[in-house]
């Protein structure tokens, strides 16, 4: 171990006392990485399963192009992508450029002039607000009237259940949950609370349609929305079911009708699924899935071995380093402009790519002030690998996530902190 350290030291800066802290506080998390295996085992199986069950062989390793008729790799990726997720049916396309993507073409292709979306949860997350209409941006849903209403979390994020019956109308046609906390200070939530929120929706109008933004969800529970009632789950492949192989790539699944529905708005009316050229990337979607429940079980360990960090220096850490995980993402409250930046450079610092690159916040498109982003990806934005990210604005909240795996994501949290300790930010 000695040896381990002295590469810890001399390659990457890490103090003796930066170290002593970081070894301290791994020793007294090590017991929470049972539970995180024993999901990881079970989502392994779902994934083997699901595969074996779809008789996959190296012929549907082939690239299509062109049309992309008769694609036979793509229609088995979406059928394991169907049967990993409990549902009906999959679209699983590198054409569905990414989460934001997959969730405008999921809502554009089941709603129609005169609906009604519904987000029960609150303001959904920034790139959204411009597809609904919140923030007016060219072809959002507001200009083919389609109406949007919100009702907002009660205190400690409980669900407004009055305010969300009193907001179902006979117009409301989707209701749109998001599992991922977003530029919020709140807590991700659970299958079990979308199962519960989903089963007070049905209660009141039982052909409304749910549909999750599942977004840094996926694996980190042993259940997906879609096996709780969601009739549609929307997420992006450079995120946890890419597994970090995923060049490009968002998925929708869920009943038949409702993924048609979006095929059809992906492509055109009466082409659908039937068409969209693999390109030769259906290997590594393939592979991606297949190593995404290994690569969610390292971030999550990443997310909990930084929350210890900084909760123990006296930080505000969101969830706590023993609380249970809905998905990846890790908040950190750092009370100051100069220490998220200092933290996100010294994550770049750790990273395998671009690590000589110096992170700088800036005016982002979707975004309302500057944010800074550090993230040293095999694949452009993917936050399946170890990031971080924050708006610039108070209260400073840094919003980590990813790690390929668990040793990659120690080494680049641990750059982190003495990036910050190296400026003076903060003492051990």
């Amino acid at each position: 171990m000695q040896e381990l350290y002295d590469i810890m030291q001399s390659k990457f800066g890490i103090s003796e006392k930066v170290l002593q802290y970081c070894i301290q506080k791994e020793s007294e998390i090590k017991s929470q990485f049972q539970k995180i295996d024993e999901i990881t085992e079970y989502n392994q199986l779902k994934v083997l399963s699901a595969m074996q069950k779809n008789k996959l062989s190296d012929i549907h390793f082939a690239a299509t192009t062109g049309y992309g008729y008769n694609d036979l790799g793509r229609d088995v990726l979406e059928n394991i992508y169907a049967d990993v997720f409990r549902t009906e049916s999959g679209l699983v396309r590198p054409q569905l450029t990414c989460g934001t993507h997959a969730l405008a073409v999921a809502l554009a292709g089941n709603l129609r002039p005169g609906d009604e979306l519904l987000s029960p949860v609150g303001l959904p997350y920034d790139t959204l607000q411009g597809v609904i209409g919140i923030r007016k941006e060219k072809g959002c849903l507001t200009e083919y009237g389609i109406t949007y209403r919100q009702v907002d979390l009660l205190p400690e994020d409980k669900f407004d259940y009055d305010g969300i019956e009193k907001a179902i109308t006979e117009k409301t046609k989707l209701v749109t949950i998001q599992r991922s906390k977003g530029y919020r200070w709140k807590v991700s939530f659970s299958v079990a609370q979308i199962k519960e929120l989903i089963s007070f929706i049905k209660s009141i109008k039982k052909d409304v349609i749910c549909m999750v933004d599942n977004c840094y969800g996926e694996f980190a529970e042993i259940q997906e929305p879609s096996e709780v009632g969601a009739d549609l789950v929307v997420g992006s492949l450079i995120k946890n079911p890419g597994g970090g192989l995923a060049p490009i790539g968002g998925y929708i699944v869920g009943k038949e009708e409702f993924v048609e529905n979006a095929a059809y708005r992906l492509t055109a009316p009466g082409l659908g699924k039937e068409v969209g050229a693999t390109l030769g990337i259906t290997p590594s979607f393939l592979q991606g899935l297949f190593m995404a429940p290994q690569v969610v079980n390292g971030s999550i360990k990443t997310a909990i071995f930084a929350a210890k960090l900084f909760e123990d220096i006296g930080f505000s850490v969101l969830p706590k380093s023993n609380e249970a995980r809905a998905d990846i993402v890790q908040l950190i409250q750092m009370g100051s402009a100069e220490n998220v930046i200092a933290f996100c450079q010294g994550i770049q610092k750790g990273a395998p790519v671009d690590s000589y690159v110096t992170p700088e916040p800036w005016d982002m498109p979707g975004y309302d002030c500057p944010v800074i982003m550090a993230a040293g990806a095999f694949v452009q934005g993917s936050s399946i690998e170890l990031s971080a990210d924050a708006p610039i604005k108070p209260p400073y909240h840094v919003y980590m996530q990813g790690g390929l795996s668990w040793h990659h994501g120690k080494i680049g949290v641990m750059t982190g902190l003495q990036t910050m300790v190296d400026k003076g930010l903060i003492q051990l």
